[in-house]
């Protein structure tokens, strides 16, 4: 089969794709023929050695995708070979075939292709964690997503929606503003020609918002809290901007505001009938139209390094996504 190989540390031009040999299901791990993986950040820091799963070389980088069942490992009963599935693994999901544990399988919805499959649920899922279960978010409230035009922000501004928030999405562009109010924001900032903290007290009428949604971090985090409500809530989704902001502690104090980690994939193993519950309400709102993922772009498998240099150069609006064939 065919895998892209991450052989050495380094940017996304260093990796191959290769003929390798075919993954063998051990006890409770399914073989999955992958027909599409979504591109995460986590990708674009594990082959640069920057991440904090470190596979042993080499690997094949990807970690969610959408696929059939091939065959079955020892001990599995909740899959059956031919079944559609969304699956989960550390790596390896750029390549034609990979194994995963059987436990990480979600059948896909009824009515949802490959290429959107493999890019719904990760995405969709942190948001829906963050803003239902950790920030309780509230009818009325209002919410600002900060790198709103990627996957996450755009899966924010949904849900935001759907329960009843009103949403100012922040981008660094006019046009990945653009597709952010295609998807529902109510207001928009521009924070590259912007003053964010201006338009916040603007927007809100100077009360601030109720919750952040911030997969970003960098140097808009701490603006953005300063620029909350009382007793609001800042998400820690991530920090793909590439730098872990550093938040003075009088800024929670002084308004009661609450600092949130966000840790999806962790949530998921610990609660997993949360999680099962979770899945089946997104299942039911993308059934119903009310979820719309954005996929700006696919790639063959053996241009998988081209779209990880478009997510690495944050030209990305929504998800990009690599296919088999």
């Amino acid at each position: 089969m065919k895998a892209v190989l991450c052989k050495q540390f380094g940017p996304p031009e260093s990796l191959v794709v290769e003929e390798v040999a075919a993954p063998v299901a051990g006890k409770g791990q399914v073989v999955v023929a992958v027909k599409a993986a979504s591109v995460n950040f986590p990708d674009v820091l594990v082959i640069q050695n920057k991440y904090q799963v470190k596979p042993p070389l080499p690997f094949s980088p990807g970690s969610e995708m959408a696929g059939i069942v091939k065959s079955l490992g020892e001990g599995v009963t909740e899959a059956r070979p031919g079944d559609r599935v969304i699956a989960f693994s550390a790596y390896g999901a750029f390549a034609e075939e990979v194994v995963v544990d059987a436990a990480r399988l979600i059948p896909i919805p009824e009515g949802m292709d490959y290429v959107t499959a493999a890019s719904f649920l990760l995405t969709y899922g942190t948001s829906h964690h963050a803003l239902r279960n950790r920030a309780d978010a509230k009818v009325g409230e209002t919410l600002l997503v900060l790198g709103a035009a990627g996957g996450v922000g755009i899966a924010a501004i949904e849900i935001g929606k759907i329960l009843g928030l009103r949403v100012i999405a922040c981008a660094s562009s006019g046009d990945k503003l653009t597709v952010c109010r295609e998807h529902g924001a109510d207001e928009t900032i521009n924070y590259a020609t912007e003053d964010l903290r201006e338009r916040i007290k603007a927007l809100s009428a100077g009360k601030g918002v109720d919750i952040i949604y911030d997969p970003v971090g960098g140097a808009y985090a701490e603006a953005a809290l300063r620029s909350s409500n009382w007793r609001a809530r800042f998400l820690v989704i991530g920090f793909a901007g590439g730098d872990i902001p550093k938040i003075p502690l009088n800024l929670p104090l002084l308004m009661e505001r609450s600092i949130i980690g966000v840790y999806w994939g962790e949530w998921t193993r610990r609660t997993p009938e949360e999680f099962a519950a979770a899945v089946r309400e997104l299942g039911g709102w993308f059934r119903e139209g009310k979820l719309k993922p954005h996929v700006s772009a696919t790639y063959p498998l053996e241009k998988a390094a081209e779209a990880i240099r478009l997510l690495a150069d944050r030209k990305v609006k929504g998800k990009v996504v690599v296919t088999t064939g």
